[in-house]
């Protein structure tokens, strides 16, 4: 296939899974609102009015990034998941395997449609919190790079998690048992600063806490890892993920009997 057929491939797939994130945007774009909201009311509001500030800045100010980074960590993680799954599932993913459509461009295709829903679903957040508090941008390059690369991270994490379900249950297992206590884990809540040195050395093997601090700078500029190394974290796992997702694609894996 030629590059004009590579591009109207692409185009295609990505206007596939943008129409799907809007045409059932009851399920992908209202809960996380509905959610985050209840985040701020209860944490912001109610028990951060008790917690006090929180390096030097009001406990909901402080929360605000990451309330809207684990909303694109969920939300890019799932939609692809769910999106591919149930490609294999009803089996018309098999039209794009016969079809001269190259491997990297099925890949590309549905990492858009995961990032265009992280993107989507992390401005609803931001214009939620709005409502709560003042938002500040102290560094606009750094908060959209740390976007993108987080949502297409967790793009690529999505997709292998559905190169290896068999069932729709086992597309909920890493969301639920590893996915959401490493964003709770991941300094959303809290500044890692005041855990014990033990399990502050712990936290920091949390790749999730890089990619919450990091945006956190970007938006407030403060910060509990350097920022150099929150993008090596980063770009390290996104790049690994990738290649692994590209392999399990070339080799057909949980496609082909």
């Amino acid at each position: 296939m030629n590059a004009a057929g590579n591009w109207e491939a692409l185009k295609t797939i990505v206007f596939r899974e943008i129409h799907r994130i809007l045409r059932i945007w009851g399920q992908t774009l209202v809960p996380p609102a509905i959610t985050m909201t209840l985040y701020f009311v209860i944490f912001g509001n109610l028990i951060g009015a008790r917690i006090g500030d929180m390096h030097g800045m009001r406990y909901i100010d402080f929360i605000v990034p990451g309330l809207i980074m684990m909303s694109v960590i969920q939300n890019s993680y799932g939609n692809i998941v769910s999106s591919f799954f149930g490609s294999k599932f009803q089996r018309f993913i098999e039209e794009l395997l016969v079809s001269p459509t190259p491997n990297w461009v099925i890949l590309t295709g549905y990492i858009a449609g995961a990032v265009a829903r992280g993107l989507m679903v992390g401005a609803i957040v931001l214009i939620v919190g709005m409502c709560f508090t003042r938002i500040q941008l102290h560094h606009p390059l750094v908060t959209l790079a740390t976007l993108l690369l987080t949502s297409v991270m967790f793009g690529f994490a999505g997709f292998i998690n559905a190169m290896y379900a068999k069932k729709f249950d086992d597309i909920s297992i890493v969301p639920t048992f590893i996915l959401t206590p490493l964003t709770y884990l991941g300094g959303v809540f809290y500044s890692v600063s005041l855990l014990p040195p033990f399990w502050e050395k712990v936290s920091h093997m949390n790749p999730i806490l890089y990619m919450v601090n990091a945006f956190r700078y970007g938006l407030l500029g403060v910060s509990d890892v350097p920022l150099g190394m929150a993008f090596a974290v980063m770009i390290g796992f996104t790049l690994a993920l990738g290649a692994f997702s590209m392999h399990l694609l070339v080799k057909g894996r949980g496609l082909r009997a």
